[in-house]
């Protein structure tokens, strides 16, 4: 277990399949004085960088300064429940965050066997299929954010992932490396922290996944975007919110969206998107479909055969 950098340390670096504790940014972004701490005068008041520094996030924890140095450096496995949560809570992590600090705690056994290719459950698809002819878009993300389903509709309305070859059919490739994903998202940047915030968490999840590592590198590589918010160490978890978009064919539209979990794979989400009755954006996403059915005939997804992800 790798806990954040403080800032009375040198900084930590970054490798492209990292998968430590993202808290850094979240250690600069607590105020001494709103956790009770006292700023005391020097001869140069100002940090030269802002936030906690070590000693007192191991005070505001309850735990030594050794120790907190030891669990930083990832020299120390046998932290408690307890003293997780009261350094979530010193940080002031989120649930998202708060979850991912307890999984990088966790002793993990060598992964020594290669995941199973992931399937979309036909129950899964028949919800696509409903969700298409209600107009509502509708995709299956899997690990690494892999596209593993979308119906029609969320293929008229972002990309038809089931149109590319398998090994690109993913949302980050996408967001980073397509340039219709900059033109299509009115929050480009929102939209591209939070994917590579999203990859963080799962490679807190899946830090042996070798398929994981080869993405991670490759949009480091290919994006300097994708470095630079990779490198906050951000983690985030898709729930529900919003989404802003400028279509080619139908203009601004914001859409809800909720995130579900099928019962048969964990690492699975269906992301349903939504309008309001009657609303402009509806409208829109009636107009995509009918458009869908008239360039390919039907709005049926079932038709299309599943596609195993490793």
């Amino acid at each position: 277990m790798r806990l954040p950098a403080t800032t009375g340390t040198g900084r930590r670096r970054q490798g492209a399949g990292d998968s430590g504790w993202t808290g850094r940014t979240a250690l600069r972004s607590v105020p001494q004085g709103s956790v009770g701490l006292i700023r005391r005068r020097r001869r140069r008041p100002w940090r030269r960088i802002s936030g906690l520094r070590r000693e007192e996030l191991a005070r505001l924890a309850g735990v030594s300064v050794d120790y907190y140095t030891r669990l930083e450096q990832g020299r120390s496995r046998s932290a408690s429940a307890e003293v997780l949560d009261a350094l979530a809570t010193a940080l002031r992590l989120d649930d998202a965050e708060r979850s991912h600090l307890h999984t990088l705690a966790r002793p993990r056994p060598a992964q020594r066997r290669r995941p199973r290719p992931q399937r979309v459950h036909p129950a899964t698809w028949d919800l696509l299929d409903t969700l298409q002819q209600t107009c509502r878009p509708g995709f299956v993300l899997g690990r690494r954010l892999d596209v593993l389903a979308n119906n029609p509709l969320a293929g008229r309305l972002i990309t038809d992932f089931r149109a590319l070859p398998a090994a690109e059919r993913n949302q980050a490739r996408f967001v980073f490396l397509d340039p219709h994903a900059r033109e299509l998202y009115r929050d480009w940047t929102r939209v591209a922290t939070e994917t590579a915030a999203m990859l963080h968490l799962d490679a807190g999840r899946h830090p042996d996944d070798p398929a994981l590592s080869a993405l991670i590198g490759d949009l480091s590589i290919r994006s300097e975007e994708f470095r630079s918010f990779w490198s906050d160490n951000k983690v985030h978890r898709r729930t529900t919110g919003t989404k802003d978009y400028h279509h080619p064919l139908v203009g601004d539209l914001t859409v809800t969206y909720q995130a579900l979990t099928p019962g048969d794979d964990p690492d699975q989400i269906l992301i349903v998107y939504g309008t309001e009755p009657g609303s402009p954006p509806e409208t829109s996403l009636r107009l995509l479909a009918q458009w869908n059915r008239a360039a390919a005939g039907t709005g049926s997804v079932t038709a299309q055969a599943p596609v195993a992800h490793d």
